[in-house]
Parts: C-alpha cells; structure tokens; sequence
C-alpha cells in the first residue's frame, strides 16, 4: 500500500472551503482542485471535477481526456445556474507501480521532494508565470506580483475558454515523494520553507500537517490542502536500500563467504612462508 497524507482546511480568512481533494491508492489516483476564488459556487466545481475524475479514471479513460471532461461538466452546471460562473483548478496524478503520470490546469501545483531538495513538476498557467519562464522577472518578483493569481486557463467559468491540460510523466523511486497542493500552501509558504519541513519530519502524515500549520500560521488566508505521496527518505524502513534476499541466497553468499576466507588465509600463510625463508636465507649468507 503506498503511504499518503490528505487533507484540507478552509483557513482563517475564508468562511467555507472552496478545495477538494482525491486519496485513493488502490486506483493510484491523487488530486487537488481548487474552486476559483471570486466566483460562486466554488466549491461545486472543484467537486465536480473531483468527482468526474473519480469517474473516468475508474473507466478507463486518460487523466487528460477526464480533465477535459470535467471542465465540460462545469459547463453544463453553469448552464442550470444564470448566475453562476463557476471553476476550478485542478493538479492530479495517477501512479501505476512507479510511474507516474501528473496533469493540471491553472495554478495548484505538484512537486517532487527527493530527501533534500525540492523540484517543482507543474507551470501555474497565468501570465506571471509566463513572465518568469520568458525571464523578464525573478523568482522572487513573481512571488510578490499583484496578479500572479489571475489565471489564464481554468475549467468552467466560460465556454470561451480553451482548456488545454499540460502533463509531465516520470518515476518514482525509494524515498522519493509527490506533492500536491492548492494556492492556499504556495501563497502563503516559499518553496524553501516547504523544503524544510518535509526535512524535519519523517511521515507523510507529519510532513503534511507540518505544512498545513504552517499556512495557518502565516495567515491562512486561503483554503489549504495538501497532499504527499510516498514515503520520505527518513521513514522507518528506507535507510537500508539493499535489495532482499531471495530464499536461499544467505547460505549461498555465508558459503561464498567461507571459500573466500579460506583463500585469503592460505595466501597469507604462503607469503609469511617466503617472507620467512628469505630471511633465514639472509641471514646464513
């Protein structure tokens, strides 16, 4: 069973929670939508596309091709609803032994933490992003930007909108974890601070409480969720990476063993020979 932390918390300043969340290892599928903030009805898109998700993925269907969907069946809530202009962002991933496949649209984003160092897998689709990928701004410009939350792709809100999920494909490996999380941890945390507290803590459990209290307690002024995927490096049971022994092997390497030592031995009696006799040799000249 892969180990996995999920959660989510509406923050101090908002009066609901607009995010879902998707934790279901035996379909291996993980993810986090994020209502549009703004926008009514919020939080029944980000259901909805958790739930059409849930949907496709169990029929079948590829993360993108659900992804699409979901900004369709948007739509057609939109349409009961005159007043409402609905949407959401979405981060999902689906993990098949150690691959994994990761699709999103609009800004929460996925990560992968190797033990040490923490290497961001999604591009947020709004124009400050874009800004920072064409070089005009720094880093650190991009985070302080007073419209680094205006989105320039979501699911629902408009018809007018063309959805296009972007997706990377990878592997995970021993004491690798994926991240997942709404704006509401990126807002609020750099990734250096993220960084650290999955350092400092050896469950995903930990590690995603950590980084949800964290939020809280730098203001908290959007919906929070998290989602970790993974075991870290630190957890019980990953410090040894030799692979197990198959039935029989220890006998077999306890023999190898015995044949080595005793090889190594006589070697050493022969050279103590000679080193012996060519001293006496020495000596008698």
């Amino acid at each position: 069973m892969t180990a996995f932390f999920a959660d989510s918390h509406p923050g101090h300043k908002r009066s609901h929670n607009e995010d879902s969340f998707e934790a279901d290892a035996d379909r291996g599928l993980w993810l986090v939508a994020d209502g549009v903030g703004g926008h009514a009805n919020g939080e029944i898109a980000s259901a909805i596309v958790r739930d059409t998700l849930v949907r496709d993925l169990a029929a079948g269907e590829l993360l993108v091709d659900a992804i699409r969907h979901s900004h369709q069946e948007i739509l057609n809530e939109i349409a009961k609803r005159p007043s409402s202009n609905m949407g959401s962002t979405v981060v999902a991933m689906h993990l098949e032994d150690n691959d994994f496949e990761i699709a999103w649209v609009g800004d929460s984003r996925a990560y992968l933490f190797d033990g040490e160092k923490l290497r961001q897998l999604t591009r947020d689709h709004n124009p400050v992003s874009e800004m920072l990928a064409r070089g005009a701004i720094t880093p650190e410009q991009a985070a302080q930007h007073p419209e680094r939350n205006v989105l320039s792709q979501s699911l629902g809100v408009s018809d007018s909108i063309q959805v296009n999920p972007e997706r990377v494909r990878g592997e995970m490996h021993r004491g690798e974890q994926i991240l997942l999380c709404s704006d509401g941890l990126t807002d609020e945390l750099s990734d250096a601070q993220i960084t650290q507290l999955l350092r400092e803590h050896a469950t995903p459990q930990a590690q995603g409480q950590a980084l949800v209290k964290a939020a809280l307690d730098a203001g908290g002024r959007d919906n929070v969720t998290v989602v970790i995927v993974g075991a870290s490096a630190s957890a019980p049971g990953h410090a040894q990476s030799f692979p197990a022994l198959q039935p029989g092997e220890d006998a077999q390497f306890s023999e190898e063993s015995a044949r080595t030592s005793k090889r190594h031995d006589r070697l050493v009696w022969v050279m103590l020979t000679i080193m012996v006799v060519g001293a006496l040799f020495w000596m008698l000249r």
